[in-house]
């Protein structure tokens, strides 16, 4: 991947005199085993900052000072060596017409396995209700992809809402036994109611499809 697509993106640059600071972040699709370019974004994206932002132990805001300063190769990208894995839950509907202010069930029995990012959510005096199509995701850090999966879906499954939905096949394509793939829809009970080199894995949550 680094020969073929990183290097080669980085050369183009300078061969046209480009001078570029910031993130260039390749959206790519695995297709047998060979990487396929399928976007180039000048920015993180979501939900691919959340897989990749937890791995960077270096400080972040030094790094950036870096490239302002031209001072980048002075710095150290310290990268742990662990896999992300990150789960998008989404509103039921999404990402078409979809309801806002379900009561998000479970969140306090989340303890410190996963990391939790709020992208849809809001307060409506004691409750934590959802406010957008995309509502949490959830990341998780392990020795290997099938490690940090597992955590991050038994995170999800800690907490609910109605019509919640996410992807059930998360990284399954970069594991060594990938199952088959599947949509998952969970609601919730009503009132009571994702390579050393490339260890991040995310995708985006999708409506449900029979």
């Amino acid at each position: 991947m680094e020969e073929r697509i990183v290097k080669p993106t980085v050369e183009g640059l300078r061969a046209e005199n480009i001078t570029y600071k910031g993130f260039i972040f390749i959206g790519l699709m695995n297709v047998d085993g060979d990487p396929y370019v399928i976007e180039y974004n000048v920015r993180m994206g979501d939900p691919e900052t959340e897989v990749v932002m937890p791995r960077i132990d270096s400080d972040i805001i030094d790094l950036f000072e870096g490239i302002v300063y031209d001072t980048l190769k002075e710095k150290e990208l310290k990268v742990s060596p662990k896999t992300a894995v990150t789960v998008m839950t989404v509103s039921g509907g999404y990402p078409g017409d979809y309801e806002k202010g379900k009561v998000i069930e479970g969140l306090q029995g989340v303890g410190g396995r996963s990391i939790l990012f709020h992208a849809g959510t809001a307060q409506n005096g004691g409750d934590t209700v959802t406010s957008g199509g995309r509502v949490i995701s959830v990341t998780s850090l392990g020795d290997s992809i099938e490690e940090a999966a597992a955590k991050s879906y038994d995170t999800v499954k800690s907490f609910s809402f109605e019509g919640m939905n996410y992807r059930s096949d998360i990284g399954k394509d970069l594991m060594s036994s990938a199952g088959p793939v599947k949509k998952t829809t969970k609601s919730a009970p009503r009132k009571s109611a994702a390579a050393k080199t490339v260890k991040g894995t995310s995708a985006r949550g999708k409506k449900k499809t029979e």
